[in-house]
């Protein structure tokens, strides 16, 4: 796609933004990566690097800094650590540190979400109850899907059901209902079951539905699971959904559905302003007449 690419690699996540921006600013002499792996390439690093252009430094402190003729990213890695507590409290410390090759700054971990929506505006007023249910049961199955990745199981769900609020001239309609589940599940069949039986319980005649979706919420990991004395998550389902998440990632998303789901469409939304992907796709190429 000609999109430019660059890794820095260092000791430090702060030295790591270095690499990085020094991978950017030199694509032919890096080929788009640079790994500081020695102290002569730290310093040359921070000689080059503005102090403005170091990774947490503000505008704010570079402007007090460039007062005190702090110029550079090394010149502010060599000042005296009670100055840099006093003025730039101890995140500023920090920052010092890194620049000198010590690690102190931990990398985000990615944390499992507490709640997972999958929510559509649909393409066109929907009346009938036999329609949202095939919109629904395909959000619950996605949700699903998002469930199974970070190996958890839900115990709590919540469907909503709204009609256009800018269409002043219909009657208005919105309604959401939470249902505790009976056991915890990431079965894609048990989850749709779950949220057409939430539906039910809100959907009314006569209205014209333009939103609808479904929260999953109270997760519990799957490896810590507690089976229910009297009910719980039919146990062939972990096989099946194993299959049908394999097979999807092989041959494609959505191949496999339910047999409630839509087989010729996941959901369609109304993208007549989207951008044309000019460096991607065949068709929206630019067409030049001569």
């Amino acid at each position: 796609t000609g999109i430019p690419v660059s890794i820095g690699l260092a000791p430090t996540k702060t030295l790591a933004k270095a690499a990085n921006r020094i991978a950017k600013k030199f694509p032919q002499q890096t080929k788009g990566v640079y790994h500081i792996d020695t102290e002569t390439k730290r310093l040359k690093a921070l000689r080059w690097l503005p102090v403005e252009d170091v990774w947490g430094i503000g505008r704010r402190h570079a402007r007090r800094l460039h007062l005190l003729g702090i110029q550079k990213a090394l010149d502010f890695a060599q000042m005296p650590d009670a100055w840099v507590r006093k003025n730039m409290t101890v995140v500023g410390l920090r920052l010092k540190d890194e620049l000198n090759g010590q690690s102190v700054l931990d990398l985000e971990a990615v944390t499992p979400r507490k709640n997972i929506a999958t929510t559509r505006t649909f393409e066109r007023d929907l009346h009938r109850f036999e329609d949202i249910r095939e919109r629904l049961v395909t959000f619950a199955v996605s949700s699903a899907e998002k469930l199974r990745r970070q190996k958890a199981m839900t115990q709590t769900m919540m469907v909503f059901l709204n009609t256009n609020k800018h269409k002043d001239n219909l009657p208005q309609y919105s309604r959401s209902t939470v249902i505790k589940l009976p056991f915890a599940t990431n079965s894609s069949i048990e989850i749709a079951k779950f949220a057409v039986a939430g539906l039910q319980q809100i959907f009314k005649e006569a209205y014209a539905y333009k939103k609808a979706g479904i929260i999953l919420m109270d997760f519990v990991p799957e490896a810590a699971y507690q089976f229910n004395l009297f009910e719980n998550s039919d146990p062939r389902h972990k096989a099946l959904m194993q299959t049908m998440d394999s097979l999807n990632k092989k041959i494609g998303s959505a191949k496999l559905k339910l047999a409630s789901q839509d087989l010729q469409r996941t959901w369609k939304m109304r993208q007549e302003k989207l951008s044309p992907k000019y460096t991607t796709r065949l068709s929206d190429i630019i067409k030049i007449k001569v």
